[in-house]
């Protein structure tokens, strides 16, 4: 540990409390914080205060929002970044791959095989009895093998400092736009800060993302795979994302009424006419996919668009179906899962999860409620969950109930004491709790797991829900380089194959441009909505006639 003299812009963060990452519970200071802790202690606290408050302005005008209760509102960043060493972030790197591998082969056992269910590794009643598993795409392979094309998987500190698996979201994990949001933030508002810390770069990520999908694409016979990012619309409280995704990759932006089924395979319309689409990165539920299979009262899904991805002429990223493996009970056997088809012991363990369909479990669970934290096996957002410590005798008498009438409805875990970074707030830099979801990426070949990922931090006092819908910001995450100290400072930046971040170098755009690599010139970026335009060919328009009557 390192000693520190007091200051006024951390006084309130010392608080000698176990698990934060800055300060042991000793208030002396950890070394992977102390070069951070040193610069911003020298701006001190009114001019900290400003230039967060700059931060905040600049995303309100940029549009950096999220839908809470119903309202549009600029997402909360703290400018006091979450430094992690690159020992440490190896060990989750390399245990968020593992545990992407694990899910893409027990999908594609599920779908196809079944043999985990055969050999006894799971239950058949886990797949029975889910509502995600999509018996339309029973037997159905993608063109590279590929389902979890982007996934994100959430990770707490437990009490001993090391990082556990809280849950997995491989259907369509949401995020990432503040991951590069926040860096080009900080980046701008704070450029000081990275001077003689060696921090990974994030901008290559839509890069590896329009990689990724490109590799999904069926064949194509030469020709350049067409991806889009299918949005339920700009209503949507993720919008800004897809958005910023699409864009960032230099593809179309489509609605559902942009696309169009004919002969087994997807459209765009254009005001050239139609064109084929070849890979959809979908960023709506299942159920709103496809009128046809689905819920035939969607106006968000495309008609026939199940049939396409069958016909394999189109490919769905995440696929149809994952929800399975988001299933919270499907999360309890992940461990077994990796032993079983990786023959590998797990990287990074699960939190202590008990499964209330096992009677024992439940009598347990029904008699030590108010010491444990029940989640929907469904929910997602921290929607439905309650924590038993701070909830009233009147919740948990009806939460007592619900579990009884529906026990593999739920799953039970001991209150994890999440780990917290001081983070600003009216009276200065206090603790605050964080999570951390790390994004990976599968092309078929490789899992890239995205240096850093979103932290997400729990804004009021001793609030354990981080997530945005219940007032939760985000912090921008660093991941240091192994063995490099002062790299950008020295002008090795560039020359770096781990990518360090250089907010000096004015030249690079503000993410980085996947066609570079690749030696292509930069034409007219796309806009980043495509609009329904009714004008197609005079047969489709005459097919479309006879399709209606």
């Amino acid at each position: 540990m390192v000693g520190m003299s007091d200051t006024s812009l951390f006084r309130s963060a010392r608080t000698g409390a176990d698990g934060d990452e800055m300060f042991a519970a000793d208030g002396t200071l950890r070394p992977t914080y102390r070069a951070l802790h040193d610069a911003l202690a020298g701006l001190g606290l009114e001019e900290f205060r400003s230039r967060s408050e700059s931060l905040a302005r600049s995303y309100l005008d940029q549009g950096v929002t999220f839908d809470y209760a119903g309202e549009e509102r600029p997402f909360p960043i703290d400018a006091i970044p979450r430094v992690i060493d690159a020992d440490e972030w190896a060990r989750v790197s390399s245990g968020v791959s593992q545990r992407v591998r694990a899910l893409e082969a027990f999908l594609d056992d599920l779908y196809c095989d079944r043999s985990a269910i055969a050999d006894g590794v799971i239950p058949e009643e886990l797949v029975t009895s889910s509502t995600y598993v999509v018996d339309a795409v029973r037997g159905y392979r993608p063109a590279n093998g590929v389902r979890i094309h982007v996934s994100g998987i959430d990770l707490v500190r437990d009490g001993d400092g090391g990082f556990r698996v809280l849950e997995d979201n491989v259907r369509t994990p949401s995020g990432v736009s503040y991951v590069l949001s926040n860096r080009r933030a900080m980046a701008q508002g704070f450029p000081e800060l990275f001077a003689d810390r060696p921090v990974r770069r994030v901008g290559e990520y839509p890069g590896r993302l329009l990689a990724a999908l490109q590799a999904a694409a069926p064949d194509t016979a030469g020709e350049e795979a067409t991806v889009v990012v299918l949005t339920p619309g700009r209503y949507n409280s993720a919008y800004f994302e897809h958005s910023l995704v699409a864009r960032t990759m230099g593809v179309d932006l489509v609605e559902a009424s942009d696309l169009v089924e004919r002969g087994d395979r997807i459209y765009m319309r254009t005001t050239a006419g139609l064109r084929r689409v070849d890979v959809i990165y979908k960023r709506t539920d299942d159920d709103f996919l496809d009128p046809e299979v689905f819920r035939p009262d969607s106006m968000l899904g495309v008609p026939g668009l199940v049939r396409s991805v069958l016909a394999g002429n189109v490919v769905v990223a995440n696929a149809i179906g994952n929800g399975i493996a988001d299933d919270k009970l499907t999360y309890t056997y992940v461990p077994d899962l990796i032993r079983y088809y990786l023959s590998e012991e797990p990287i990074l363990p699960n939190v202590d999860t008990w499964r209330l369909e096992e009677p024992d479990s439940l009598v347990e669970v029904l008699d030590r409620l108010e010491e444990l934290v029940v989640k929907p096996v469904d929910g997602s957002g921290g929607k439905g969950i309650v924590i038993g410590p701070s909830a009233t005798h009147e919740e948990l008498d009806a939460l007592r109930r619900r579990l009884r009438a529906d026990p593999r409805g739920w799953i039970a875990q001991p209150v994890v004491q999440l780990s917290t970074i001081p983070t600003l707030v009216e009276e200065g830099p206090e603790p605050r709790h964080v999570d951390l979801r790390p994004f990976a990426l599968n092309s078929g070949d490789d899992v890239w797991v995205l240096p850093g990922g979103l932290t997400r931090v729990a804004l009021p006092r001793g609030e354990m829900i981080v997530n945005s819908s219940r007032g939760g910001g985000s912090k921008d995450t660093w991941v240091l380089a192994a063995g490099r100290p002062g790299a950008a400072a020295s002008g090795l930046a560039d020359q770096d194959e781990e990518g360090i971040e250089d907010p000096t170098d004015d030249t690079r755009d503000q993410f980085d441009d996947p066609r570079e690599e690749h030696g292509e010139e930069r034409g007219v970026e796309p806009d980043p909505v495509t609009s329904a335009i009714p004008i197609i060919e005079a047969d489709d328009e005459e097919e479309d006639r006879h399709d209606a009557q």
